[in-house]
């Protein structure tokens, strides 16, 4: 076994590959960029190597520095977590060639699997069954658009490198296509370097399974059982769990053997995942799937297997990267109960998952859950920034139970439990999700979220007795005070009548201005200029507890800057502290502008200065989080500045700025 590993990643993936280190007894070498200096990774690691910038070109790119570090450390082999370099052969040659193991499969393997359009010539051959497409080197508009008309409508166009949906279209009518045909590929070249596509039928009622395979170098291959991952937004995974709902064992055998056949028709060795389609129309049928792509490296999702099977798959990693054999046979490894992941993002489901960052002001998971285990996998602590350089995962939410209407209740409990303050996240939608009738009951497929959006993504009301605990936090009354004068210390004390303590609460796009009064130790009265209210406030080990007319409310309190949130029923409600020095006109932007709502690059420019728009026009696209936003105009109006194409902008910097209408016509006169 190894004594030193580095890995070449960072966030929760790192630090689940230390744990696993930690636990064999291996050294962990940790490398960081500008943005990641104070991460929870380079605390946890034995030793940590700055290696750049805090853009991935500059530090978890550069390949480079990664096996320099490596060497200099004394590590002697480099585990690449998922993403940035983890498929990558020339990385994988470069680590062979400087005396180092990569932990993971050949660069023979990834270079068969990495084109989707090679990799499923080479499954048609060794007996897999793959989707119905165009799989060939021609990439002219033409020659495309042509092979989706023969295919038939609806098709996909797919990046034929990479994954996670990125340069992934879906195309109803031929009129559409060479306009998603541009997008798939400017995706693509920005995401892989590579804006080659390949187009297939789309399915219209496609569930995505996937097989997680293991093989040595010994020439054994096996399956450790299946996934779900159906449960999708942009192409990407939100909710994935083990085992498939409603999978017979005859499709189980179908999928697993057609797994292990890819794996060893590429003599795979390590972990990696077979991706299959599943048409799910009339069920689950063992004549119903096809290979979509392998993933040649360890996916998100595997705490999912490592949870029905109890296995640890980093620490399989390590041993079949040390030469060692599998370490048990097909036939020993286990299948126990359910589990299910959700993905925590720091997102904005009501504004199309817009990533967001900020600063996790309050951040705490559950530790147990009624119906099951519980399992956080996560790379930051509070007080941790969620930056704009890196994917914006918080979490992943992991529970375990005997069957899945067990773990379906745990991980609603998980995500009840979830308190996060300091950015927007998805957390509400995931468990508008796991409620979700067709979810629970089975039948799903990677379309029903956008087909029931609507419905999962409605606000949630604010708990009773929020706002009037966020006042009586504002107020100063509820912290505790400690001094030897008992005059301080009889906080609220009035000689003749109760003490008034002004507020201001920021809620929404407004203020209200209250006044609170100490009636006892923890009675309080509350007023604004409408009405007034006698409030009862206790603490105890589980938090706040207050209560009054209509009001009767088990809250916790966290403080944020210039505010407070106050957790609930799993909801945040944030409220602010106004400064009440702050002009009414610097509080928000002015309504002729439009700011970037996130910072990002401007992909390209739509519209010109000049140029007369129509409400909903798209005027530009930004590319953040690896994504591209499109920014539409907000009303009718002339343009009279616009940003750069190719500018790279802060979150609120103004993109575009209209005429004034009076102004406009004032002058025109």
């Amino acid at each position: 076994m190894f004594s030193r590993i580095l890995i070449a990643n960072r966030g929760e993936i790192a630090c689940r590959v230390i744990r696993t280190a930690q636990k064999m007894g291996v050294g962990t070498v940790a490398v960081y960029s500008d943005a990641d200096a104070n991460s929870l990774h380079v605390a946890m690691a034995d030793e940590a190597v700055h290696i750049g910038g805090s853009s991935v070109s500059d530090s978890y790119l550069r390949a480079d520095r990664i096996i320099e570090a490596a060497l200099k450390t004394g590590a002697e082999a480099i585990h690449p977590g998922y993403g940035f370099l983890s498929e990558n052969p020339g990385f994988i040659d470069a680590v062979v060639k400087a005396g180092l193991v990569f932990i993971g499969p050949s660069a023979d393997s990834i270079r068969a699997m990495g084109l989707k359009d090679a990799a499923k010539r080479l499954m048609e051959k060794a007996g897999v069954p793959v989707v119905p497409g165009y799989h060939g080197e021609a990439q002219e508009l033409v020659v495309l658009a042509s092979k989706a008309r023969e295919i038939g409508y609806p098709v996909l166009i797919k990046a034929r490198a990479g994954g996670g949906g990125k340069g992934m279209r879906k195309v109803d009518h031929p009129d559409d296509f060479a306009e998603a045909l541009g997008s798939a590929r400017r995706e693509a070249k920005s995401a892989f370097g590579d804006d080659r596509v390949l187009v297939e039928k789309y399915v219209s009622k496609p569930r995505h399974i996937e097989v997680q395979v293991f093989g040595d170098n010994h020439g054994n291959a096996v399956h450790l059982y299946e996934r779900d991952c159906s449960l999708q937004r942009r192409h990407q995974k939100v909710i994935e769990e083990a085992p498939a709902p409603d999978i017979s064992a005859e499709m189980r055998a179908a999928m697993t053997d057609a797994a292990v056949k890819a794996a060893k028709a590429i003599n795979y060795s390590g972990a990696g995942t077979i991706e299959f389609i599943v048409d799910a129309t009339q069920g689950l049928r063992p004549d119903g799937f096809w290979f979509m792509e392998m993933n040649t490296r360890l996916q998100v999702e595997h705490p999912v297997t490592e949870m029905i099977t109890g296995l640890d798959l980093v620490e399989w990693q390590l041993r079949v990267a040390a030469g060692e054999k599998l370490p048990l046979t097909q036939e020993q490894i286990p299948l126990n109960g359910h589990a299910i992941e959700a993905r925590l993002y720091a997102e904005d489901p009501s504004k199309g998952f817009l990533p967001a960052i900020g600063t996790l002001h309050h951040l705490a998971f559950p530790v147990s859950v009624k119906e099951g285990t519980v399992r956080i996998e996560t790379g930051v602590r509070a007080g941790d920034t969620i930056s704009p350089f890196y994917d914006p995962m918080i979490a992943k939410v992991v529970v375990h139970a005997n069957d899945r209407a067990s773990a379906l209740r745990a991980m609603e409990d998980a995500l009840l439990q979830t308190e996060i303050a300091g950015t927007v996240t998805n957390t509400a939608f995931l468990a508008a999700l796991i409620r979700h009738q067709g979810f629970a009951a089975g039948d799903v497929d990677t379309a029903l979220i956008d087909r029931d959006l609507a419905g999962l993504i409605v606000p949630v009301a604010m708990p009773v007795g929020a706002k009037e605990l966020a006042v009586l936090y504002a107020s100063g009354l509820l912290t505790k005070v400690t001094s030897d004068d008992p005059w301080t210390a009889l906080r609220g004390y009035g000689h003749h009548a109760p003490s008034h303590y002004p507020v201001t609460l920021g809620e929404a796009a407004s203020s209200v201005r209250y006044g609170v009064a100490v009636l006892d130790s923890d009675r309080f009265e509350i007023s604004n200029s409408k009405d007034a209210m006698e409030l009862r406030v206790r603490q105890d080990g589980s938090g706040w507890h207050i209560t009054g007319k209509g009001i009767n409310l088990k809250a916790k309190i966290a403080a944020i800057p210039q505010g407070v949130a106050i957790i609930a029923k799993g909801t945040v409600a944030v409220f602010a502290f106004p400064d009440p020095l702050l002009r009414a006109d610097e509080a928000g932007a002015s309504g002729d502008r439009l700011t970037a709502p996130m910072p990002g690059l401007v992909k390209s420019v739509r519209a010109s200065a000049g140029d007369t728009v129509k409400k909903g026009q798209i005027l530009l696209v930004l590319e953040a989080m690896k994504m591209e936003h499109s920014i539409t105009a907000p009303h009718d109006g002339r343009i009279a500045e616009i940003v750069a194409e190719g500018a790279q902008v802060k979150e609120k910097t103004a993109l575009v700025r209209f005429e004034d209408p009076a102004l406009a016509e004032l002058t025109k006169n």
